[in-house]
Order: C-alpha cells, then sequence, then structure tokens
C-alpha cells in the first residue's frame, strides 16, 4: 500500500512515524514529480500537479477540516473519495480560542484596552452575567457543535446557526437563510465556523451586519470570505460593532496594506485558531484507510456539491 504525502516538510519524519505507527505495513513518501503511482494520498494545499500526475488514488485525506484547496481542482476524477479530517485535536484548540475571544468582550477587555492606551483609570460595571450575554455559533458541524455546547456549558446563554436543520442539548438552533436575521438580532457576539462555499461567501455583508444587536462583537476563525471586509469595518466606523476578532482572511498572509493590521477595534492573529496535530491526525486517516482496504464504511467524506 503506497501513501503519498504532500503536507508540511517541517517534522517529515514525525508525520511518517506517527501514520506508520497504525499502518506498519504501508509504504509512506513526501510526493516528488513523478514518483509512482500511489494508492491514497495525504494532502494539505496540493497542486494542480499532483492531481495531474497520481491518476489512479483510491481516496484523498485532507489535513484539515477545511477542503475548499482541494475541491477548487477540476482535474480531479468525480469518483474520488475526499476525505477531511473530523476534530483530530482541532475542537479544543477551536473552543480555547473562541472562549478567549468572547471573554474579551464579555469581560470589557476591549474598553480597558481603549484606556490603557489613552492612560484612563476607571473601573467598569459588570452589568450582565455570562448567562445574559448571548453568543451565536454559524456553522454547526462537527467542530461548531463542540464549541457551542462548551461555551453553554460554561454559562453563556448559546445558539446556533446551520445551512440545515440540527438539534443540539444546550443550545438553541436556527436553520436556513429565512431564519438569519432574527438569529443576528439576538446576538452580543457571533461566532463564524462556517466552511467555504459559494453560498457563504461575504454572508456576512453589510446588510446582515446591520442586522446584529448594536454593540455586538464578532469573531471568525472559519473562513476568510464569510465576511465582507469593507462592510466591517464601515460597521465598526459608525459604532455598530463594538469589536472584531480575526483569526482568518480572504487574502494569506494579510497584506501589509490592510487596515485591519492597525484599526483599533479590530484584534487579529495569524490563522492559528486550531492546528493540525500530527498524532490524533495521522491515527485517524491510518484507521480510515484501513477500514477501505477491509471493504468498511468510513466518515468524513466530502460532498463537493456543498463543499464540506
Amino acid at each position: 500500500m503506497n501513501i503519498s504525502f504532500y503536507g508540511p516538510h517541517t517534522q517529515l519524519n514525525l508525520w511518517e512515524a506517527a501514520f506508520l505507527k497504525h499502518c506498519p505495513q504501508a509504504f509512506f513518501k513526501a510526493w516528488e514529480s513523478g514518483d509512482a503511482p500511489a494508492d491514497y494520498a495525504i494532502v494539505w494545499r496540493p497542486s494542480m500537479q499532483f492531481f495531474t500526475e497520481q491518476t489512479q488514488l483510491k481516496a484523498v485525506f485532507n489535513l484539515g477540516a477545511g477542503v475548499d484547496a482541494v475541491i477548487k481542482h477540476t482535474n480531479l476524477p468525480a469518483t474520488l473519495p475526499i476525505v477531511k479530517l473530523e476534530d483530530a485535536g482541532m475542537a479544543q484548540q477551536m473552543f480555547e480560542y473562541v472562549l478567549y475571544a468572547v471573554l474579551h468582550y464579555f469581560r470589557n477587555m476591549d474598553a480597558y484596552d481603549f484606556q490603557q492606551k489613552n492612560r484612563l483609570w476607571s473601573e467598569l460595571p459588570i452589568s450582565k452575567t455570562a448567562a445574559d450575554f448571548v453568543v451565536g455559533v454559524m456553522g454547526l458541524g462537527n467542530i461548531g457543535q463542540y464549541v457551542a455546547q462548551q461555551l453553554a456549558a460554561y454559562g453563556f446563554t448559546v445558539q446556533g446557526w446551520s445551512r440545515t436543520e440540527k438539534a443540539l442539548k444546550g443550545v438553541r438552533t436556527h436553520a436556513g437563510l429565512p431564519a438569519l436575521g432574527n438569529f443576528l438580532e439576538q446576538l452580543d457576539a457571533v461566532v463564524l465556523l462556517l466552511p467555504h462555499t459559494p453560498e457563504t461567501k461575504h454572508i456576512l455583508n453589510q446588510e446582515r451586519l446591520a442586522q446584529l444587536k448594536a454593540g455586538a462583537a464578532l469573531i471568525n476563525v472559519g473562513r476568510g470570505d464569510l465576511l465582507c471586509v469593507p462592510a466591517l469595518l464601515e460597521a465598526l466606523d459608525a459604532n455598530h460593532l463594538r469589536g472584531a476578532f480575526l483569526d482568518v482572511f480572504e487574502v494569506e498572509p494579510l497584506p501589509a496594506t490592510s487596515p485591519l493590521w492597525t484599526h483599533p477595534k479590530v484584534r487579529l492573529t495569524p490563522h492559528i485558531s486550531a492546528s493540525t496535530l500530527i498524532e490524533p491526525s495521522m491515527a485517524q486517516i491510518a484507521q480510515k484507510i484501513l477500514r477501505l482496504e477491509a471493504g468498511k464504511p468510513i466518515s468524513g467524506i466530502v460532498n463537493p456539491n456543498l463543499g464540506y
């Protein structure tokens, strides 16, 4: 069984060792042009050349939950299964990041940051308990569900929105575009965890940002193009939104000319909210490959028409 690895070459020996620990009978090799045909591919942001040469693959495993960098390739056979990572340690990391961002606004750290810059000493009253602070999670896949339920367990009132109906313990859910306005207008903070699809591009545009409760905060850890940045800046400058915590952007690295770098109401990080962990991701992929080899079904297969 030949495994072609098109991924981070840093610590390549660790990726290989983690995979072979669970699938020792395999031949694991970092891809080079001209390689012999592989049975399975493990990829992160693969090139078109990779798929042009590797034409006998049984399945492609993506080193992340977002698969837009794979399904954008038009030369993929329609029958080739594309498999995403299901958590593999990312959900807890994502929750930690989102919790940090939510607490930033819930505990008025944005206001205290302004006070420090302006040498102001003023204690701000805590007017809400966590239960009074409504957090909305847009995107209720595996990671979104985990984040929403962990926020609810922490004590926040949590609502969720997704394309289709979902039922989550402790979380009030909404589904479909007709329900989006009612969902947004109730929130003190909105967390974007949607995938990249044609339908989700700029889903938070000028009209929908205006539907958020005045003084709400925005946290984007999903995909950069979920958010229309000019509309966000307009909402921030008009004081309709109190702030934005951004980890993902339409163009990465974020260009040095972007006004997001210096906007006083924006906090940004370089796409680090959740990283792919070597051991759990390789264990998950190896186990799925073994199931496929045994003729058994696996979870995590992407629907290219939906984009996730």
